[in-house]
């Protein structure tokens, strides 16, 4: 599955604890991250200086859901039990 443009549930729903250019500390979950754009797209997609964990990530179905929100909540749900 590709990532559904402009979604952006990866970038808000959960903590990163890797630095991220503009985060040295990371994220918590539920903050929007600050390389995210005003269409929900990341401004360091492919680029060094992007947090592995955010290039590991693999859009599947049973994460992403049907629509943005739905990733959301599943990634928020998901977020909680760690």
């Amino acid at each position: 599955m590709d990532c559904r443009l402009g979604c952006g549930a990866c970038c808000i729903a959960p903590s990163i604890s890797s630095p991220i250019p503009g985060m040295p500390k990371g994220k918590p979950a539920g903050v929007r991250c600050i390389q995210l754009n005003e269409n929900n797209l990341c401004k360091i997609f492919g680029q060094p200086e992007r947090p592995a964990v955010c290039h590991q990530f693999k859009a599947c179905p049973s994460l992403c859901g049907s629509s943005s929100q739905q990733a959301i909540d599943n990634i928020t749900e998901l977020e909680s039990m760690t």
